[in-house]
């Protein structure tokens, strides 16, 4: 995976843009800080933030096998019943009778002690016993056609493999614009849902569409954004876009990065972080 290099004011504004070069929330994406923001004289800034990041790879961790964490438990629990019990008849260790010892409070007997499974080893959100990408897909399937059985919305579900790292649900049907919601928030809402009940862990990356809406709109941010900045070179001006989510605010860079003339940044703090398009002095 191609790594991405940004720079910002603080840390935080570098890693910001670097989301929205790669399009993905912070949890799909690992990154290295490259420099510290350093101030100058009279709290000038002497130089900026450099971190550089890339979207979280997939390649699973290897994996304890479960008869191995079994075995090793069980040859723990030989051990404890291997510990020499406590005389109570008289005799030494070889059977000979010895002299009588000072007579000591017996001890109840322990009940057997539950093994608790060990936990799973975590490294940043990846987890050793992640679902792998068929497993994930499968989850998907089933995720999305509850969703549909639980609205009483009639459509069908296809479920896509697209790399080793994206799984995409599809939604078509009559009146799935239910699942959509306003300006897609509830389809935001229901990705991240299933990100939580069928991916937790795996670093596998999931997409929902529903009946063509990111299709849609991806092709009206690109419209839009070739008509700002058309405005843009114009007028000289910047203009700042409203607020919009890591993967629209991709498809704004891209676009923009082909418009001979402008560049943009982002600003502001999710969830109400947006696009500016400047003139490229």
């Amino acid at each position: 995976m191609e790594w991405v290099e940004t720079t910002g004011r603080t840390l935080d504004e570098a890693k910001e843009a670097a989301l929205d070069q790669l399009g993905v929330d912070e949890q799909d994406a690992e990154f290295e800080v490259l420099e510290e923001p350093r101030s100058g004289l009279f709290g000038r800034l002497r130089s900026e933030a450099r971190v550089r990041a890339r979207v979280r790879p997939t390649t699973p961790r290897p994996k304890v096998e479960r008869r191995d964490r079994k075995r090793r438990s069980d040859r723990t629990g030989e051990r404890a019943e291997r510990r020499p019990k406590d005389t109570a008849d008289g005799a030494d260790d070889e059977g000979s009778p010895s002299a009588p010892a000072p007579a000591r409070p017996k001890r109840a007997p322990r009940a057997p002690r539950a093994t608790a499974p060990a936990p799973a080893a975590v490294k940043g959100d990846t987890v050793d016993d992640a679902p792998d990408l068929p497993t994930v897909a499968a989850g998907l399937r089933t995720f999305l056609e509850g969703v549909i059985d639980a609205f009483d919305i009639e459509g069908e579900v296809a479920v896509a493999t697209l790399d080793d790292e994206v799984v995409e649900g599809l939604v078509t049907g009559d009146d799935v614009g239910l699942l959509i919601g306003p300006k897609g928030a509830t389809l935001t809402a229901l990705q991240e849902l299933a990100r939580s009940a069928v991916a937790h862990g795996s670093s596998t990356r999931l997409r929902i569409d529903v009946g063509g809406y990111r299709e849609r709109r991806r092709e009206a941010l690109e419209k839009f954004t070739r008509s700002v900045a058309e405005q843009v070179l114009a007028s000289g001006n910047a203009t700042a876009l409203e607020a919009m989510g890591a993967a629209d605010r991709k498809v704004v860079h891209d676009t923009a990065n082909t418009i001979d003339g402008v560049r943009t940044t982002s600003e502001g703090e999710e969830p109400r972080r947006r696009v500016v398009i400047l003139p490229d002095a």
